[in-house]
């Protein structure tokens, strides 16, 4: 996930490595994702896309934003493979990392770690949403700072690492709004927001800023 950081200028995917053209389950995927209509305490835009892990790729980040504050932040990645991918059980796979800062008591739950898996299954299974092949890691970190830094207090952090397989639809195409939408669930749980009520008209439609990627 950490190839998928920075950002570049808008640029129109012209083909895979091979060059052969950009499939059109993938454009249609992409574009899906593009159209969305997300929570507005939720920041998307898209980002560079790993280079090595797919033939094709598309990179979108987030961040859960109250006033000047960033409570959550994290990185979606779509990637297709046209010939299928024995380990994916299928021609997409999702590839997630959501990171935020905890309260004490929180990050000393035990149970956290099951707790942050299940945000994630729940979110998916809470929009009705076929998955197969789930993975992943949650991690909590604690800091302590000492010396000309020890004024500042403790801090931790939970770490989602995690990737899914969506169900392909019709063309093979899978619904990678409403997946999207469900990863925008799970930003705001882990964040601390309240869920969105079905419908609700303050969600906003992602900003048309990039083309997929292809390595």
């Amino acid at each position: 996930m950490d190839d998928a950081k920075g950002t570049e200028g808008e640029a129109r995917h012209k083909g895979s490595h091979n060059g052969s053209t950009t499939p059109p389950a993938f454009t249609a995927a992409v574009e899906a994702l593009r159209a969305a209509r997300l929570r507005p305490q939720i920041e998307v835009e898209a980002t560079r896309a790993p280079q090595r892990l797919a033939p094709h790729a598309y990179a979108l980040e987030a961040a859960v934003v109250d006033g000047d504050e960033d409570l959550a932040d994290g990185r979606l990645v779509l990637l297709h493979d046209p010939a299928g991918h024995e380990a994916w059980h299928g021609t997409f796979r999702l590839v997630t990392l959501v990171r935020a800062e905890l309260e004490p008591e929180m990050a000393a739950d035990p149970l956290l770690p099951d707790v942050c898996w299940s945000w994630l299954t729940g979110a998916l299974q809470a929009r009705g949403l076929t998955y197969g092949e789930a993975s992943g890691t949650v991690t909590r970190a604690s800091s302590h700072y000492f010396g000309g830094l020890s004024a500042r207090p403790s801090a931790s952090q939970i770490e989602i690492r995690a990737s899914w397989t969506p169900r392909e639809g019709l063309g093979g195409v899978p619904d990678t709004a409403a997946h999207l939408s469900s990863w925008c669930d799970l930003l705001a749980q882990v964040a601390g927001l309240p869920p969105a009520a079905p419908g609700d008209a303050s969600i906003v439609t992602l900003p048309q800023r990039r083309g997929p990627q292809s390595r």
